[in-house]
């Protein structure tokens, strides 16, 4: 197979050939048109041995660090809006809810602009800091509900800041037999934020003598500070220095991430493979990368906006309704379980997506929520069943269920973000999905009315909006596991790939 791509500048004549070696010959093209000063230079060629060896290694997690315990802080701030703010000194406004997510925006549409430039030690650093400051507030002026507002604003931003990047980030240092493990590490540590908020706050009672918002910082101020303690260790891409033209960098990268896995000639393999995918990334200009990740983007958007949908208000109301009208308390077991099947679910996914696979965990995740979720529906859509006890116990054990399999679901949207777009336009797509995440959820808030018929509707809507999703993902999401970052790309660019397994 050869591919030529042909780019014009005011430069000579000059023909590189990249071979690769394996099973399928592989020759790639570049050739440059400009003006020709006689005599042009001979071509190039360039031998890259292609290789499937695992050189995983713990410092590829290792270097996302600061990030995954920014992101458990991250999970506590996104479950105190979703409607895990129970014993708040003054009640819970919609701008309460929302504010954590709008700051999410505003981070994630900064970061996207910059982090093609600047090293992801700076989005690490800054949103730790900005995190650090909102779990400062809570300690400090827990009474205060504008302080408490503008730090759940601060820590949001912080948030946004560096979500894309860690994405980005998490793809390119990983090896093609642990992507999995380190992109994963995002919906991981925001489910163990989200079971660490929904357990004490179902369970804090107002006579222990702290107040509940003080709680939040302490958790917080120890995450963060641990976090930017952890900034120290992170390890920038190969692929970021060789964008930077700064190949003695790159190399030495190559060689951290490796480990005691690093010889020579493997080092010199996977920097010529970080090499190549710079060179195919930046040899299309900006326009036709768009053209070819609008395939990709349509199916990622759908795919991580299910997310949102795995933790909602709704949700959360419902399992506090049906808890206190069967147990006749909200502290009891059921929000505690609640809390922890998720964490479960993707502890499991966790370590499976680079053995078992991501679409076939994901695939199993979606069709166990569309059931629960429109088994719920059933049980809402006839209102004689909100005052008995044996309907609302049934739609307590639904909705922990449903948190353990989207335990399941969510940790694969993480990998295949950071897989599924070339290199030039990954920034700002990643950034419009994670955006768009957050619009999901403001508008679930915004809309939210404790009624039997807007859980009805709700619940059927999502449950319909699952099971077509389903359908859609079985035919047209790819199974990348073992894959490196170039091949996870042609993947995604096809308009559909049935493979499972």
């Amino acid at each position: 197979m050869t591919t030529t791509y042909v780019t014009a500048g005011p430069v000579p004549v000059q023909q590189t050939t990249y071979i690769t070696t394996g099973p399928q010959q592989i020759q790639t093209t570049y050739i440059t048109n400009g003006r020709q000063p006689p005599p042009p230079p001979p071509p190039t060629t360039v031998v890259i041995t292609q290789s499937n060896s695992r050189w995983a290694n713990p410092s590829q997690t290792q270097s996302g660090t600061a990030a995954t315990l920014l992101f458990v802080y991250a999970g506590m701030d996104m479950a105190q809006g979703l409607g895990w703010n129970l014993t708040a000194v003054f009640a819970s406004t919609l701008e309460f809810q929302y504010s954590w997510f709008i700051g999410v925006i505003i981070g994630a549409v900064v970061s996207a602009i910059t982090s093609a430039f600047l090293p992801k030690i700076v989005f690490y650093g800054l949103g730790g800091v900005m995190n650090l400051i909102d779990a400062i507030i809570f300690v400090s002026a827990p009474y205060e509900y504008e302080s408490i507002l503008a730090a759940r604003y601060v820590g949001g931003v912080g948030i946004g800041l560096i979500t894309v990047p860690f994405l980005i980030h998490s793809a390119e240092i990983a090896s093609s037999t642990n992507r999995g493990t380190c992109c994963a590490l995002e919906q991981y540590a925001l489910a163990l934020g989200v079971a660490i908020q929904v357990i004490y706050d179902s369970q804090w009672a107002q006579g222990l003598g702290m107040t509940i918002n003080r709680v939040h910082g302490i958790f917080g101020i120890v995450f963060t500070a641990i976090a930017l303690g952890s900034v120290a260790i992170t390890i920038d891409s190969p692929i970021f220095y060789i964008r930077q033209n700064q190949e003695q960098k790159a190399r030495a990268s190559v060689k951290q991430l490796m480990g005691s896995s690093w010889t020579r000639e493997a080092g010199d393999r996977a920097y010529d493979e970080a090499k190549l995918y710079v060179v195919e990334g930046t040899a299309q200009g900006v326009g036709e990368q768009l053209g070819e990740s609008m395939m990709p983007f349509l199916k990622l958007l759908l795919f991580r906006c299910f997310v949102a949908f795995t933790f909602s208000v709704p949700l959360s109301h419902s399992i506090l309704t049906t808890t206190e009208l069967v147990e006749g308390t909200l502290y009891s077991w059921p929000t505690i379980v609640f809390g922890i099947l998720r964490l479960i679910g993707a502890l499991i996914t966790f370590a499976v997506l680079d053995t078992v696979g991501r679409k076939f965990v994901s695939l199993l995740g979606l069709i166990c929520m569309a059931g629960l979720m429109l088994g719920m529906a059933g049980v809402y859509g006839d209102y004689a069943h909100i005052f008995d006890d044996y309907f609302m116990w049934q739609v307590c054990r639904l909705g922990m269920a449903f948190q353990f399999f989207a335990g399941f679901f969510i940790c694969s949207s993480s990998v295949y973000l950071g897989e599924a777009f070339p290199l030039r336009v990954k920034p700002f797509l990643i950034g419009l999905i994670v955006c768009l995440e957050q619009v999901i959820h403001i508008i679930v808030i915004v809309k939210f009315v404790p009624t039997p018929e807007f859980y009805y509707t709700y619940f059927v809507a999502v449950g319909i909006i699952m099971v077509i999703g389903l359908v859609a993902f079985a035919v047209l999401m790819p199974e990348t596991r073992g894959l490196t970052l170039r091949q996870a790309g042609e993947r995604f660019r096809r308009v559909h790939d049935v493979m499972a397994y």
